[in-house]
């Protein structure tokens, strides 16, 4: 279990909420399963913590949240991450292993390995039928920015989002990774916006802060500088994958029974590998046509 963890704050008079999260263990575990370039590493851990954020503030117990970017000019391809209501993360990039370029200063440059000419896909799953699909031009494929405009663009919510990965310069290993989500409410009003803007323009890097030892609760502060502040609530969170033998069993039930059947040729076993971990589910040709009769079993009740 990892030292992971949320945060959401706000202001006490109602006009101000953040939240903030240490993603380190989280992405560091992502880079391990998906053995990723020191840029897919950035790119990945950047939507894993935005994501988490914004699946953290999700009310409902059930509920969980993609967010999937995808770019014609980039070389990660698709970056994709899924958050449960809890804060819970899990996520993928398309081509790991995408070269990695840098900055003049030295610093990754996530911008060019995500590409700009594409798409911000945020799909809120509530349970309860048709997910919220809202979609936003990708402003930078820095990923924050990109976060930022979806909020204004599509929920008009004026919001600043941090987030930042610290690799290690030698062997490319994640050292700290996490980043924070400000939101007005309706309530603020232009003394609020001053005093914000003042307080974001001077704010340290997200893993600056993490690394002089703050805790996120600081980072909130910091970021709230002038305003009263109040937790509402803290949690921890990890790198967790939904996956399940049964549900791989359940995808089965959908195919025809000579698509189950052609899964097995190859190898004399069916294989289904999970996008997210990795994880490997193997069938017998036995255990094949336990699903197909299970499969038609279900059709006639």
């Amino acid at each position: 279990m990892g030292n992971d963890r949320i945060i959401r704050c706000i202001t006490t008079d109602g006009a101000v909420v953040i939240s903030a999260a240490e993603t380190s263990d989280i992405v560091f575990t992502a880079s391990k399963i998906h053995r990723t370039s020191p840029v897919a590493t950035a790119a990945l851990g950047r939507l894993l913590t935005g994501c988490s954020i914004m699946g953290a503030q999700l009310k409902q117990k059930d509920a969980s949240i993609t967010l999937r970017i995808n770019a014609d000019d980039g070389q990660t391809g698709a970056v994709i991450a899924v958050s449960d209501s809890s804060g819970n993360v899990r996520g993928y990039v398309q081509n790991p292993g995408c070269p990695t370029e840098y900055y003049e200063n030295g610093k990754l440059n996530v911008g060019k390995a995500v590409g700009k000419n594409g798409v911000l896909n945020v799909m809120r799953d509530y349970g309860t039928g048709e997910p919220y699909i809202g979609m936003v031009p990708l402003v930078s494929g820095e990923i924050a920015e990109d976060i930022t405009s979806y909020f204004a663009g599509s929920e008009q919510i004026p919001t600043v989002c941090a987030l930042g990965v610290l690799l290690n310069k030698e062997t490319h290993e994640v050292m700290l990774s996490g980043g924070f989500l400000l939101q007005l409410l309706p309530g603020a009003d232009s003394t609020t916006i001053d005093k914000i803007e003042k307080n974001i323009a001077k704010i340290e890097p997200v893993t600056t802060m993490l690394a002089k030892g703050m805790s996120i609760k600081d980072i909130c502060d910091t970021a709230l500088e002038g305003f009263e502040v109040e937790v509402l609530d803290e949690m921890p969170i990890e790198y967790r994958c939904a996956c399940s033998r049964e549900k791989v069993e359940r995808a089965f039930m959908m195919m025809s029974d000579d698509d189950i059947r052609a899964s097995a040729q190859e190898k004399g076993h069916a294989e289904a590998s999970c996008h997210f971990c990795n994880k490997i589910y193997r069938f017998s040709k036995s255990e094949l046509e336990e699903i197909i009769k299970e499969k038609h079993k279900n059709k006639e009740n």
